[in-house]
Formats: structure tokens, C-alpha cells, sequence
């Protein structure tokens, strides 16, 4: 019985086959919209989480002052660390795997007629790991440059390509104001960060060649640590803020003179912050799905008052309310069914669209195409029961008499 009552519904369908797609119009945008905005909302979380962590791996970045108070006012200010705070980190804090000590200043550098404004930094081999870099060609520092702040550099990819367009960089000699540094090695294109940074844009030094030769002064601006796979990033950060408090002498009960940032927390508010964003534009578009549920209703209810002398006509016969109404719900499901379909391919072919434009991952979900879908069907039976019922109720006789 069910088969018959779907092929009466596709014949229904076809008889009116213009209005029949204006009917399932609303059902096509509002499908089409929450899965496009759903998929481009978890490509831009994917591309967020992957930014962040290009930053690298279980990071945490230590800086002196102590951050910013609600409402945007500068936190407590603070001495620069020493290397010997990133020592005592290394040698005291368990489940760490690397820890750098950085400082870095923004210049121009020189090679030949060509310069660039860049930014230099000083620190130690282990910067590389702390930061997902790696080595693109040449060789890291030897103990004897940095022990000896002997002036060799690495340079990023940027760097190389603004001022040695394509010719090897290896062995030349870049200015820093009066300082000649040797190029050893090159670093491997990481592109854009999170908020926009451009991390092949960077020149990187010794520490100690940094401090005497370009800084004049022994402060360290910044330490990066990562932690050891498996160990806790938030037990590694409460450790290292009692450490730092100890060390810069800090009051009990006084602010942090310094601040300690967990990257898999910046992380996970940005991808909340998406996810908010995503679901709030998504619940926007869903609108047109009870916009697209009112047209069916609408144009369900001509097709009866259209189709009352048919109706009529099979009560006469022995159909039975049931059947009717049946036949009319399914003709709904099936309106608001082809309009899932229809939405479902536009949504995804506008969402591939839009990725491949922004240049982020194309993560299409099945589990959101799934409740689309049947959210679609869903609002067709709910908006085509009323019509349906009043299908079921027609008086047999009186529909026979209607012209």
C-alpha cells in the first residue's frame, strides 16, 4: 500500500512540477545554508587549530609583566628575566621537553643593495623545536657559537626570499646595523599564524651574540617551553608560576609579575568561539526551514481544496480516512524530502567553494547532512499533517458534489 501511495504522490508531484519547486524553495535555501555555515564554521576551527599549532606542540610561552586586568588596563610591570631563570625552569620543572630562552628585536637587515625590516631573534637550537620550525638547509649552531656568540644566523623563508631572490643564501653575509652576520642554515616555511603573523619573517641568532652585539644587555624577553607528550601543560604551568614567584621574589598574595600562557587554552577558546559563531548563524538559516515548512502547508492546503472532487472519489471507493491522509502526508515528505536532497548538494558545493576561496580544510560532516535531512522530511510532514487531516475528513458525498 505504502509503494502505491508513493507513486500516486511522485504522479501528484509531476502533475505540478513549477509549483512544485517554488513549494520546496524554502526547504532548498534553509538546508542549503545550515550546511554550508556548519561545514565553513569546522573548516575554519580545523584551521585555527592547526595555526595554533604550527606554534608548536604543548607550548608554553613565558613573559615578564603581568599581563592585562579586565577592562584592558596593563597588568603589573616587571623586570625582563635572566638565563638563569630559564636554567632553574630547566633543571627544577619535571615533564618538559625543551625550554628556550628568547629575546628579540625588530630591524633592518642588509644584504648587498637590498634590505628588509624583519624580526631578529636570539635563542638557542631548542627555539626550532619549541616553535615547529625546522630546518630547511645548512646546519643548526654549534656549542662553540653559542657559548661563544660567535654572529651566525639562520634565516626564515621570507627573510631569504626578499633579500637573495632565489640564489643560495649559505655563507653570505647579512648587515644588522653594524654587525656582519654569517647565514649557516635556513629555516623551512611555516606561512601565517593564527592572528595573521607572517612566522618565516624572523632572523635567528645565538642568544649571546643577540645580547652583546645587537641588544647590548643580558635580558631574556621571553622563555618558550614545551612539555613532554603525556605530561600536563596545566601542571607544568601552576609549577612554573610558583618557581617564577620564588625566584622574582613575589609577595604572598601579590600578582604574578609575570604571565604564563598555555597555547592548548588559547587554542580551545578560539575553537569555542567558532563553534558559538557557527551555531548562532546556523540556528539564523534554519529560519527559512520553517519558512519553506509554511509554504508546503500552504500549498498542500489548494492541492485539497484543488483535488477534493479525487478525494472524493477514493473515500466512494472504500478508501478509508487513514489512506487519504496518508497520501498527503507522504506527499509532503516527499516535497520537503526532494528539497533536503537538492539543499544538501548546493550547501556542500557552496561550502567547497568557499574553503577552496579562503584557503581552509573542506570538512564536510555526514552526521549534519543526516539531521538536515531528516529535519527537512520532518518539517514537511508537521506543516502537510493539517492538510492531510482535513483530506481525511472530506465528506465523500459533498466532495463529489464540489466543481
Amino acid at each position: 500500500m505504502f509503494s502505491n501511495t508513493f507513486l500516486m504522490s511522485l504522479r501528484a508531484i509531476r502533475r505540478n512540477a513549477m509549483r512544485s519547486v517554488l513549494t520546496i524553495l524554502g526547504i532548498v535555501i534553509g538546508v542549503a545554508a545550515v550546511v554550508a555555515l556548519v561545514t565553513i564554521g569546522e573548516g575554519a576551527t580545523q584551521q585555527v587549530t592547526n595555526q595554533i599549532g604550527a606554534l608548536g606542540q604543548n607550548l608554553l610561552t613565558i613573559q615578564p609583566g603581568g599581563g592585562h586586568r579586565p577592562g584592558g588596563t596593563p597588568g603589573a610591570a616587571s623586570s625582563p628575566f635572566t638565563l638563569d631563570d630559564a636554567t632553574a625552569i630547566e633543571r627544577e620543572i619535571g615533564g618538559l621537553d625543551r625550554v628556550a630562552p628568547a629575546a628579540s628585536s625588530k630591524m633592518v637587515v642588509v644584504y648587498g643593495n637590498t634590505n628588509w625590516s624583519t624580526t631578529v631573534t636570539g635563542s638557542t637550537n631548542e627555539y626550532l623545536g619549541c616553535r615547529g620550525y625546522s630546518l630547511g638547509l645548512g646546519r643548526l649552531f654549534t656549542s662553540a657559537e653559542l657559548a661563544g656568540g660567535k654572529p651566525v644566523c639562520l634565516v626564515g623563508a621570507t627573510v631569504q626570499g626578499a633579500l637573495f631572490a632565489g640564489q643560495d643564501p649559505l655563507g653570505q653575509r647579512i648587515r644588522m646595523g653594524a654587525l656582519s652576520c654569517l647565514i649557516v642554515g635556513t629555516l623551512a616555511a611555516k606561512g601565517q599564524a593564527a592572528m595573521g603573523q607572517d612566522q618565516d619573517d624572523i632572523v635567528l641568532m645565538p642568544l649571546k651574540a643577540f645580547q652583546r652585539r645587537v641588544a647590548g644587555k643580558d635580558d631574556v624577553s621571553s622563555i618558550v617551553v614545551t612539555v613532554s607528550e603525556g605530561s600536563s601543560t596545566s601542571v607544568a604551568r601552576a609549577q612554573i608560576e610558583s618557581l617564577l614567584r620564588e625566584r622574582r621574589k613575589v609577595a604572598p598574595g601579590a600578582e604574578d609579575n609575570f604571565n604564563v600562557r598555555d597555547m592548548q587554552e588559547i587554542a580551545a577558546t578560539m575553537q569555542q568561539t567558532t563553534s558559538v559563531l557557527t551555531t548562532l548563524l546556523s540556528a539564523i538559516a534554519a529560519v527559512s526551514l520553517l519558512v519553506g515548512g509554511i509554504g508546503i502547508m500552504n500549498i498542500m492546503l489548494v492541492s485539497v481544496t484543488e483535488r477534493t472532487r479525487e478525494i472524493g472519489i477514493r473515500l466512494a471507493i472504500g478508501a478509508t480516512g487513514g489512506e487519504v491522509m496518508l497520501q498527503f502526508l507522504v506527499e509532503a515528505a516527499v516535497l520537503s524530502g526532494f528539497g533536503g536532497i537538492i539543499g544538501l548538494l548546493l550547501g556542500n558545493g557552496g561550502a567547497l567553494v568557499a574553503t577552496k576561496a579562503l584557503e581552509m580544510p573542506f570538512r564536510p560532516s555526514a552526521l549534519v547532512a543526516a539531521i538536515a535531512f531528516f529535519f527537512s522530511v520532518m518539517v514537511g510532514i508537521i506543516f502537510g499533517y493539517l492538510p492531510a487531516k482535513r483530506a481525511s475528513r472530506l465528506n465523500p458525498i459533498e466532495a463529489l458534489r464540489h466543481e
